[in-house]
């Protein structure tokens, strides 16, 4: 069977950069599981999936635009410490969700400098190309109910 719309498709994968720097890889764990078509990987990623079938291995470069998109300067921001309120310890690393006038956004405080905070609201993988290694493990036909869900339940059925 190959990898198509309302597919669940199992592969392993190891996700380095341009340097070659190893950012995450199922090595040591269960394949990853998602449902084709469904929007739930990086489009670069799914695109370059279709037609796959189990025992596939591949190697994929996926540009910024299909992964996690370019950066976005506007979304790097200087905001007052007094913003966190409640928070007594700022340090950078730390994650937070900013109300916007888009709506909720994750941010990450990148630099704190006297009462000044810098937060980037940008994904850490925008801008980045993505370089995948790829083997895939199995393709099925995805259930009723993991179509109607938009996403892969567990063995044995449904786990929300």
């Amino acid at each position: 069977m190959q990898i198509a719309e309302r597919c669940v498709a199992s592969f392993h994968y190891t996700l380095t950069n341009d340097a070659g720097e190893v950012l995450d890889s199922s090595d040591g764990r269960e394949p990853l599981a998602y449902l084709h078509g469904a929007g739930n990987i990086v489009p670069g990623l799914e695109k370059a999936l279709a037609g796959r079938s189990a025992g596939d291995a591949f190697e994929v470069e996926v540009a910024p635009e299909e992964g996690y998109g370019p950066r976005v300067e506007q979304l790097v921001q200087v905001v007052p410490r007094a913003a966190f309120q409640g928070v007594m310890q700022l340090e950078p690393g730390m994650q937070f969700r900013a109300q916007t006038d888009n709506g909720p956004l994750s941010v990450v405080i990148t630099r704190i400098e006297g009462d000044d905070v810098t937060v980037d609201g940008n994904h850490p993988l925008a801008g980045v190309t993505l370089h995948f290694a790829i083997e895939v493990t199995e393709v099925r036909e995805a259930t009723a109910e993991e179509t109607q869900h938009g996403h892969v339940h567990g063995a044995g059925g449904h786990h929300h």
